[in-house]
């Protein structure tokens, strides 16, 4: 993460604070890139709130090269701004976080779709102990006009649908909302990274695979107080959440889809083994064999694929340790693998020259294809499979040299 300097203006404080010279509680922090028509609402919310329940607290603006004369607004009301030269609503809120005094941490968009005047909820639940409070919008109340259609009734339920199914169903509904408590020590120990808007999914999917202790208040969205359009584009963004998602949740990527591949093809191919099936006007012979040996070639590849980026992962400090899989590297040594890919090969060879044995008593000419093609295509696949377990072996154990 790039570190980036503070401005030293004054943070903003409750006037009944006692020691000055001590951290603040919380931290609200703000993403800015051009928001001189909204910033101060926001800036004065947050005041209101912190003066109104006596908190010691300081207002962050992490100011992403805004042209507009943005920072010089939160300056002149008291906020600290943090100059945030890499582009993105990551790179400013990671800035931010970096640049945060508080213990707690309160970020939400300068747009004045939130009220930072109604923070109460997310300070109760941080004092609780939770490491990461969520918004809902959905609880709390969309107000007309403040969210598209799309993303209300189709983007936001799918995609934090398809969050909660890949990441053991957490416990919030709107995993999209911009307004979020977190305490600074839990968002040091996430080492979030990423520089655009998947920084929203990245900050959720770590606190959910690091075991943090999550909840969701309700918090209403209103329309936002800016003449421009806004920085957020649908099909782009959404992509770069669910991409995300995606490349963090190994299982669903590659080897759920892997097994299933695998399953079906080992099912599907010994059952054509014996000779040709028919299902009432369809009949299936070693043309659909071919593509169930595919099936299971494809599967046992995914779920290397599987494996890979799982020992990857953890090796970058970016997934934590899995007791399921230290006990499947104990036995899956380089030398099992090559000893299981070896025994493949065998059986591979082994079938080949059978069947070139037949050819020979043929003469070399033409050959039954169907009673062949059931000999050549499990052959094929068992040189293929144990080729291919020979060098993930390999593979797999220079990945382990890392994560040692």
């Amino acid at each position: 993460m790039d570190v980036l300097t503070p401005n030293q203006s004054s943070a903003v404080t409750d006037p009944n604070s006692g020691d000055r010279g001590s951290p603040p509680e919380l931290s609200i922090i703000m993403p800015c890139l051009n928001e001189a028509e909204s910033l101060a609402s926001c800036i004065h919310k947050a005041q209101q709130f912190l003066r109104e329940h006596h908190i010691d607290g300081e207002i962050v603006i992490a100011d992403n090269g805004s042209t507009d004369g943005s920072p010089d607004i939160a300056r002149e009301l008291g906020a600290r701004v943090v100059s945030v030269e890499i582009k993105g609503y990551g790179s400013a809120l990671r800035a931010g976080i970096q640049a945060a005094r508080g213990t707690y941490i309160i970020m939400g968009d300068a747009d004045d779709s939130y009220d930072f005047s109604q923070l109460g909820p997310f300070v109760e639940k941080l004092h609780e102990g939770y490491d990461l409070v969520m918004g809902n919008r959905f609880l709390g109340g969309v107000k007309p006009g403040a969210m598209p259609p799309l993303h209300r009734y189709f983007g936001n339920p799918v995609s934090s649908a398809i969050g909660r199914i890949l990441f053991w169903n957490p416990p919030c509904r709107d995993l999209h909302c911009g307004l979020r408590g977190f305490s600074k020590a839990a968002a040091m120990r996430l080492d979030l990274r990423t520089n655009g808007f998947e920084f929203s999914s990245e900050l959720i999917v770590k606190a959910v695979i690091n075991r943090m202790r999550i909840t969701e208040v309700p918090t209403v969205l209103s329309p936002d107080g800016r003449s421009r359009p806004p920085h957020l584009r649908s099909w782009r963004d959404g992509w770069r959440h669910l991409r995300f998602r995606l490349l963090f949740s190994p299982r669903w990527l590659f080897f759920y889809p892997g097994v299933m591949l695998m399953v079906v093809g080992l099912v599907v191919g010994a059952w054509l083994l014996g000779g040709e099936r028919t299902i009432g006007h369809v009949t299936l012979n070693v043309h659909t064999l071919l593509y169930a040996a595919m099936a299971v070639l494809l599967g046992f590849q995914a779920i290397e694929y599987a494996t890979f980026t799982k020992i990857y992962a953890i090796s970058e400090g970016l997934l934590p340790e899995d007791r399921r899989l230290n006990w499947l590297l104990r036995y899956a040594t380089l030398e099992a693998g090559l000893v299981a890919g070896g025994i493949l090969m065998l059986m591979g060879l082994g079938g080949t020259i059978y069947a070139f044995g037949i050819w020979g008593d043929k003469s070399f000419g033409p050959l039954d294809t169907s009673r062949m093609m059931r000999i050549v295509i499990p052959s094929v696949l068992a040189l293929t499979l144990g080729f291919d377990m020979a060098l993930s072996s390999f593979f797999m154990s220079v990945l382990r040299s890392l994560k040692k």
